[in-house]
């Protein structure tokens, strides 16, 4: 695909800002911006723009940016057929592109999956809720369903057993970054394949009550940890996030909860199924703090339970 043809880009997060930005580093002509909309943020509710909108106002970057609440407006789809795309680039927009727009141009997604495992909308986070040893991204032609168009490209990347999400969010990004400039530089002689329909796994929109955790498990309730590290976080029944913790073995039997050590700067935690460290914790409503001045505060001791 020569340079000089025209680029329509769509997507929010830094994910997305590092492919773009990828992009304008290789002289690429991105004609236009389309983003979601600006979002009330904090307990102050202050109109926060994307990350990607972001990026282009702090770079003092010229081009259009649209932020249209739904692609499905008529208004949206003159836009981009008026903008005459070559091609429309889709890095986590975070709206289904309707068969109208998919029409105008080639669209090309970046999904931070190995499709057609996690097609949906947390891919990431459920390769680190499955423990999975690899991911990656892959380039695709969207067509009109849920991340199941062909596939152009795949680039893979092992994960490390201590790898949490925000992490993983970067090393995806710069890896997905390098494959939409490999795709574009060889469009032309790239052979879609099919996916493998009988290996498709999907993953739903992370949902704050999904960091509930209960010390069944401590292999799980670490998978979780890593997955949801900033938001929603993992945390208790009593509202307590824990903020910073690690695995500590897997195998031995406990009640789930029980405070089993207290160390100068971590208190060791028994689940059902193993044990876990916490360094940090999070009361609700509070700062954050290291989990021995917390269980000081609580008087709690060694056979007490931290939910």
């Amino acid at each position: 695909m020569h340079k000089k043809q025209r680029i329509v880009f769509m997507g929010t997060p830094d994910y997305a800002t590092t492919i773009f930005q990828e992009l304008l580093e290789n002289d690429y002509n991105i004609v236009a911006l389309f983003t979601q909309p600006d979002k009330p943020v904090g307990r102050k509710q202050e109109l926060t723009p994307p990350h990607i909108k972001k990026f282009c106002l702090e770079n003092g970057l010229s081009l259009p940016i649209c932020q249209p609440n739904s692609l499905k407006d008529k208004s949206a789809i003159e836009n981009i057929e008026g903008l005459n795309p070559d091609i429309i680039i889709v890095a986590a927009y975070g709206q289904i592109l309707p068969r109208n727009i998919l029409d105008i141009a080639p669209c090309i997604n970046l999904h931070a999956s190995l499709l057609p495992s996690y097609r949906g909308a947390s891919p990431i986070q459920q390769s680190l809720l499955n423990d999975d040893k690899f991911t990656g991204v892959t380039a695709m032609n969207m067509d009109v369903g849920l991340d199941s168009g062909d596939i152009l490209g795949y680039k893979y990347i092992k994960i490390d057993k201590d790898t949490v999400v925000a992490e993983l969010f970067d090393k995806l990004s710069i890896v997905a970054a390098k494959l939409t400039i490999e795709i574009l530089q060889n469009f032309e002689k790239i052979k879609p394949k099919k996916q493998n329909i009988s290996l498709v796994s999907h993953c739903k929109k992370v949902n704050k009550k999904d960091g509930l955790v209960d010390f069944k498990d401590a292999k799980t309730t670490y998978n979780k940890y890593r997955a949801y590290k900033t938001w929603p976080d993992i945390y208790l029944e009593n509202k307590l996030k824990i903020k910073t913790c690690e695995l500590v073995e897997t195998e031995s039997i406990n009640k789930a909860g029980e405070i089993i050590a207290i160390e100068k700067k971590y208190i060791i935690v028994g689940c059902q199924k193993g044990t876990i460290k916490i360094i940090d914790v999070q009361p609700e409503s509070k700062k954050q703090m290291g989990v021995v001045d917390y269980i000081r505060g609580a008087r709690l001791e060694i056979g007490d339970s931290i939910s």
